[in-house]
């Protein structure tokens, strides 16, 4: 494995007192263990209605149970898998969520919104929101930025008169593709522990893949979307500036907030001590120097994200005309909101951690490697399985994880160089963002949001989605030839 400054995230290897993998089960067997396992989350959440968290530890215990498990190896092997993923990404989500309400609280939120109106034109706010939406998406979980970024989204197309999903479609291509191509975001970071890939290399190739991405998926769609979904700015989010008469609005505007320097400083921070800390890595893997150690304790996530908060409760804080008690009262009320967050991760962790000790990932990941090595063909399948994971469980977070453990194999068996494990790392993050539906939360708070039917939001998140993922595949599958 290279060397990376993951070490927060060891237990998303599997690592964490894995279950002895006893099962006799034929290959066929296991297989349609997994697919029977997938077919019952769905069920649950789709048809049911069950939630999913509830949904996942059913289908999880069923795989076991089916796979040849012993009850006991299949609680066992999911609590393991549940503690190991909400103990790491979990800890991301709860910094994430607070940074977030600081950010709306303070009024930096708003900060942003108005310079970005004063600054662009209406022809180019679909590509600058396309560009915040990336900045603000990166270091965050994709629930936590979606939060954050919908005010902003209403706030922009109600005061700048542009349509909605022009605003809104570019907007959340930035956050999506975050998610699932470059790290520092939490799924990519999984994904690279799990598959041992190289973070810098991950980056650069994500950076690259995701910016084509975000243009196809995000402002060019974005025309389309508009025409597709005509749809009114919903009455939410409404501030004073919002509903102030003309002769007030001078005063609600002189109201203390953060500038947009030191807001776009606090949201810039811990992604530049993550990027810092992925750079030295490449530069110096062999450096065991104080200085070097310092940029990497700097550079984990967590870390970097508490240092973020910290930050942020001075800074953003200071800046809003914030007291001391409005703050912690910021920080407390950002919490409760994430608590079905963290359970359906922390879930979906325990559903992969049974994969992985019931040997199903094993033969999955042979079976693939069986089609000769070439790399074009593993990354396709690679992206395949993301996709199959994604649709049933509703979850790119989920799938991500699962899929990483599935072809963790892979990385072995085919003697994949760092540019190639690099590649699947990114097929895999793309599949795990296709087609989000009516399992899927995001799903539902864009519906809910932005005011929309069923329909129509099929018709522009869902799409968006799917354009995101095809596009990164495409990338991926051109990049491939040059990865050796």
């Amino acid at each position: 494995m290279s060397s990376n400054p993951l070490a927060v995230l060891p237990a998303l290897l599997g690592a964490a007192d894995p279950v002895p993998p006893t099962t006799t089960a034929p290959e066929w067997l296991l297989i349609a263990a997994a697919l029977f396992g997938i077919a019952v989350i769905v069920v649950l959440i789709t048809w049911v209605k069950l939630h999913p968290f509830l949904s996942l530890v059913i289908g999880s215990i069923v795989t076991g149970l089916v796979a040849g498990m012993s009850a006991t190896q299949t609680i066992t092997s999911f609590t393991n898998g549940f503690g190991s993923t909400a103990g790491g990404v979990g800890v991301l989500i709860a910094l994430g969520a607070i940074y977030g309400k600081l950010l709306a609280d303070s009024g930096g939120a708003d900060r942003v919104v108005d310079t970005l109106i004063s600054k662009a034109s209406a022809a180019a706010l679909p590509w600058v929101m396309g560009l915040v939406g990336a900045l603000i998406g990166l270091p965050m979980f994709f629930e936590v930025g979606l939060v954050l970024l919908v005010p902003v989204i209403i706030l922009v197309a109600r005061r700048s008169g542009v349509s909605l999903m022009k605003i809104a479609i570019p907007t959340l291509a930035g956050l999506s593709a975050m998610h699932g191509l470059v790290p520092p975001h939490p799924g990519p970071l999984a994904a690279i522990s799990l598959i041992g890939a190289n973070l810098g290399v991950t980056l650069a190739f994500g950076v690259l893949i995701a910016i084509p991405t975000v243009i196809i998926a995000g402002p060019l769609f974005g025309k389309l979307a508009a025409r597709w979904v005509d749809v009114p700015v919903p009455a939410l989010f409404q501030t004073d500036q919002d509903t102030a008469q003309p002769g007030d609005t001078a005063a609600v505007q002189a109201r203390r907030r953060p500038s947009f320097g030191a807001t776009l400083f606090s949201i810039l921070l811990p992604v530049f001590l993550m990027l810092l800390s992925a750079i030295v890595d490449v530069v110096a893997p062999t450096d065991t120097s104080a200085l070097k150690g310092v940029i990497d304790f700097l550079g984990k996530p967590v870390i970097a994200l508490l240092i973020a908060v910290l930050v942020g409760m001075v800074v953003l804080g200071r800046g809003g005309a914030m007291s001391s008690k409005q703050v912690g009262a910021s920080v407390s009320a950002s919490l409760p909101a994430i608590a079905g967050i963290l359970l359906i991760v922390g879930a979906g962790g325990g559903f992969k951690q049974v994969l992985v000790d019931s040997t199903i990932g094993t033969v999955i990941a042979h079976a693939i490697s069986g089609i000769g090595g070439a790399l074009p063909a593993v990354l396709f399948f690679a992206w395949l399985v993301a996709v199959l994971i994604r649709v049933a469980t509703g979850s790119a977070t989920v799938a991500t994880i699962t899929a990483a453990g599935i072809l963790q194999p892979l990385v072995h068996d085919l003697g994949m160089s760092s540019a190639g494990s690099a590649l699947l790392v990114l097929a895999i993050g793309s599949g795990s963002l296709f087609l989000s539906h009516v399992n899927d939360a995001g799903f539902w708070l864009i519906k809910e949001y932005f005011g929309l039917s069923i329909p129509q939001t099929l018709k522009s998140w869902s799409v968006m989605e799917c354009l995101i993922s095809v596009v990164g595949l495409a990338g991926v599958l051109v990049i491939s030839p040059f990865a050796g």
